[in-house]
């Protein structure tokens, strides 16, 4: 975005009014952007030297593990002598749980297909998290190399003889139906993996090894291509590489055009790393202090929902000839991340209001589960809880309004005064000067009409971030709102005209505090700026702003009609004083 060109000197002055509007209008914008030009211009940190002990899910937590189901892999075996070991056909190996479906293909050794039975897509069916037509671009033209499906591998030295993305591996399913282990070689290069499933949660342990002529092979584990929900707005732009350092206390985020001028590799002592997207993740936990290399990739594809190209972001973690890691895959529940480890909650990005935004979604979450059991209506009594508490501080800015307006005359006679005396006249100071001395005079606060709403700023920017980052809103219905984290999905959405039509009525039954009737026009049209800001908000977010109107139009009404009219007490008369020189001065 470009800057604002400076206005010439002899520029005519903005009214104050207007400037009010800008002022309003670019600290939305500010609000709205943070976020965005954070990603953009984060930098990645620097891999970490020093970390404390972070234990792994199994080790935080024994007795838990020994109630899972899953079946731990085996530690990996020695490479057997040179011989080829590779099925003729391709052939998939299937796993459903209550929670996921999976399936894998000997091709590769890699996931074709992760489906959260939970959670839906677009079409109401079971959501794929898999970019299948991602996986599936062809990036290299002489050699046919496609970026590969998830838990393919990435070489950033020595290679192995043979591409094991097309490579036929043999599967070895375990009995218990959990787990599966894929061998092969060429003779010459021997690669295994191995992937144990767990019934009871969204955990899989992976382990594998390579090596070359017996010399063991560094690698890392890709998910490329994109990940999780790809119908939503603007998809690519909403999925990031992830990497959480334990030293810093806080995950750091990379979008796939990070990598547009090719991969970029950090590496550390991270205690998870992996891709996200707004609600759902893909991460893997090495061992306890082990050393983590991580590539984001740029992958410029499309989607089953899109087919126009995109640059969806790809990750690579690891490092080691021996990999062995906990991987999650599934929502960014609070409840669900916690129980795998504890710092994996921090992949839920709060932001800088989550001290606001944190206990909004706990107090939602409350009153949905105990109490009305739709996250609409509880949206709505929350805002009612908010503005109830504000109220005492509203009533006494309406005071302030009505003596505000009473001063009219008086105001009107200083903008007289000075009339046509540009701002940056010394003389303005003497105007703006008289305009605080009558308003303390009679006990006025001029930025009292402001205060509410700068007091409302931090609580609308923590419900667009609960609405943004909480899985619960995902697809949450509200009356003809089908989802409140996304926009209406009507040619006309009525939601917003509702909210604009009564912020119009609010701001006819609020007095107005400006002198200048050509003045008080610019300011009747930001209920107009407030829906443009609104139109393509989360219809939560919507919901939230409109709520407020409401009540606070139930206040104004209520102060209407029971306050009684306001009585300016006059100014002091001033008191003259003898000075040494015998000269009376006031």
């Amino acid at each position: 975005m470009s800057s604002p060109t400076p206005p010439k000197k002899d520029a005519k002055e903005l009214p104050t009014e207007l400037r009010i509007v800008i002022a309003f209008a670019l600290m939305l914008m500010i609000l709205v952007g943070t976020p965005f030009l954070a990603r953009k211009l984060g930098i990645s940190p620097a891999p970490a030297t020093q970390t404390p002990p972070v234990k792994s899910a199994v080790e935080s937590k024994p007795e838990q593990a020994q109630s899972t189901n899953a079946v731990a892999p085996a530690p990996p075996t020695e490479a057997p002598a040179p011989g080829a070991i590779s099925a003729a056909t391709e052939t998939t190996w299937e796993l459903e749980t209550p929670l996921y479906k999976v399936v894998l293909s000997n091709q590769g050794a890699v996931v074709k297909s992760w489906t959260l039975r939970d959670f839906k897509d677009s079409k109401n069916k079971p959501l794929e998290v898999v970019n299948q037509t991602g996986a599936e671009k062809v990036i290299d033209d002489k050699t046919h190399e496609i970026t590969g499906y998830p838990f393919s591998w990435d070489f950033r030295g020595q290679k192995p003889t043979v591409d094991l993305k097309t490579a036929k591996w043999v599967a070895h399913p375990a009995p218990d139906g959990l787990s599966v282990e894929y061998d092969f070689s060429d003779g010459k290069t021997f690669a295994q993996k191995t992937f144990a499933f767990d019934r009871a949660s969204y955990l899989l342990r992976y382990s594998d090894q390579a090596t070359l002529n017996g010399s063991p092979i560094p690698h890392l584990v890709e998910w490329r291509g994109g990940f999780g929900d790809m119908a939503v707005y603007s998809a690519s732009g909403n999925q990031w590489t992830v990497r959480y350092d334990p030293v810093k206390g806080k995950p750091s985020t990379d979008l796939g055009k990070s990598a547009k001028n090719g991969p970029v590799n950090t590496d550390g002592l991270f205690t998870f790393a992996g891709i996200e997207d707004k609600y759902f993740a893909a991460v893997f936990l090495p061992p306890a202090n082990a050393s983590l290399q991580t590539t984001t990739f740029d992958d410029v594809v499309g989607s089953g929902v899109d087919p126009s190209e995109q640059p969806y972001p790809g990750v690579a973690v690891g490092g080691q000839a021996t990999n062995q890691f906990d991987v999650y895959v599934g929502p960014k529940d609070l409840n669900a991340l916690r129980k795998v480890n504890p710092n994996l909650q921090n992949i839920i990005a709060w932001g800088y209001t989550g001290f606001i935004a944190k206990p909004l979604f706990l107090i939602l979450q409350w009153l949905t589960n105990g109490f009305v059991h739709n996250w609409g209506w509880s949206i709505m009594l929350l805002t009612l809880m908010i503005n109830v508490a504000l109220l005492p501080l509203r009533v006494a800015n309406l005071k302030s309004m009505r003596k505000m307006q009473k001063l009219q005359p008086e105001m009107s006679k200083i903008n007289e005064k000075y009339k046509g005396i540009p701002m940056s006249d010394p003389r303005a100071a003497n105007k703006q000067q008289e305009m605080m001395d009558l308003y303390k005079q009679h006990g006025v606060n001029p930025m009292g009409g402001c205060i509410p709403m700068l007091i409302q700023m931090p609580f609308l920017w923590a419900f667009y971030t609960v609405l943004s980052v909480t899985i619960e809103m995902r697809n949450a219905p509200w009356l003809w709102i089908s989802d409140l984290s996304q926009p209406e999905h009507f040619a006309i959405r009525f939601l917003p005209l509702i909210m604009i039509g009564t912020s119009f009525l609010m701001q006819k039954m609020t007095p107005m505090a400006g002198g200048d009737p050509s003045q008080q026009k610019v300011m009747q049209f930001m209920p107009l700026m407030w829906g443009v800001f609104f139109w393509s908000a989360s219809s939560g977010l919507v919901l939230y702003w409109l709520t407020s109107n409401l009540v606070q139009i139930g206040q104004q009404w209520f102060f209407n009609k029971t306050s009684s009219p306001v009585v300016l007490t006059a100014a002091p008369a001033k008191k003259a004083i003898s000075s040494k020189d015998g000269r009376k001065r006031t």
